[in-house]
């Protein structure tokens, strides 16, 4: 868990399942005494109030940040230079500003262009945990327990600032771990990124069978596992492909040739091939699996 230090305002801009959860687990720590958030919709902002994830609502980014120790920015990553010039004038000079993005080379380039005076307070950090429920109602308090946050801190950043935010991190319970943002755009793009792309060109290739309806009506719990990163928020992973659009190229390759060997061994009949990749495949995702479940 976290040092305590102790939040007085904080700002959530975009309070959804990842901004609502974070000020709930500091909430519920005692580690802040006042959240603010701001956001597009007034009737997701009013939930919010009645659920008790915010304390307040204002719909002008600039005026909020007045006064905030930390600014958490958890809007789709194609919004965030927006955020960041419209709060720019506007923040306190040792405002902390941090972020939930799932890309952060884009977002460490937005903080220079767009916070200038402020790069030494920028922390760009991303939550590994989610869900494809979205809005303040999916606020909830634990998600981020025995899960990973990565920080991938500017050239420019002060240490105490990446301790602020990571010890806010671990005060909601996460294990924080520090990578360049270059290296943790590669990373994402191999386990997270491309398999949402997978789920939901795949879902698409369903829908698009004449006798789609007739399929899906069989389809059981293997089609809902494979299938429930689709159902994640659309806005947000067109943002999150795009900006990663290179390193998701090169990964899309990359599985396009594992496929195409694997088509060709279909087409050969060759079992013994084809039985000694699924055997590969699944050594590897039961040795994943037991250490993910230690976390």
């Amino acid at each position: 868990m976290g040092t305590g230090v102790r939040i007085g305002k904080l700002v959530i801009i975009g309070v959804g399942l990842i901004g609502g959860s974070f000020a709930l687990a500091l909430k519920r720590a005692g580690q802040v005494d006042h959240v603010v958030g701001v956001g597009r919709s007034v009737r997701n902002l009013e939930r919010a109030i009645e659920l008790g994830v915010i304390d307040a609502c204002e719909h002008d980014a600039g005026l909020a940040v007045r006064d905030a120790d930390l600014v958490l920015v958890a809007t789709p990553v194609g919004q965030m230079g927006g955020v960041f010039d419209a709060i720019a004038a506007h923040l306190p000079p040792r405002a902390i500003v941090t972020d939930a993005g799932s890309t952060k080379g884009d977002v460490a380039l937005l903080m220079q262009r767009h916070l200038p005076c402020q790069l030494g307070y920028c922390v760009p950090a991303h939550p590994i945990a989610g869900s494809d429920l979205s809005g303040a109602a999916a606020a909830q308090y634990g998600l981020f327990e025995h899960r990973t946050v990565v920080v991938a801190p500017l050239d420019t950043t002060l240490p105490d600032a990446v301790e602020r935010v990571s010890d806010a991190w671990r005060t909601c319970g996460a294990t924080v771990v520090a990578m360049a943002p270059a290296d943790h755009d590669r990373v994402f793009a191999t386990v997270s990124h491309l398999p949402h792309l997978l789920a939901f060109s795949y879902v698409n290739s369903v829908a698009s069978r004449p006798d789609a309806q007739r399929c899906l009506d069989f389809a059981s719990t293997g089609f809902r596992d494979f299938t429930r990163i689709a159902g994640s928020h659309p806005e947000m992973w067109r943002d999150i492909s795009l900006v990663n659009r290179e390193a998701l190229l090169a990964e899309i390759d990359a599985f396009s040739n594992e496929l195409a060997a694997l088509r060709a061994e279909l087409a050969a009949g060759d079992g013994d091939a084809m039985e000694a990749r699924y055997r590969r495949a699944r050594a590897v995702r039961l040795d994943w699996f037991a250490r993910f479940q230690k976390r």
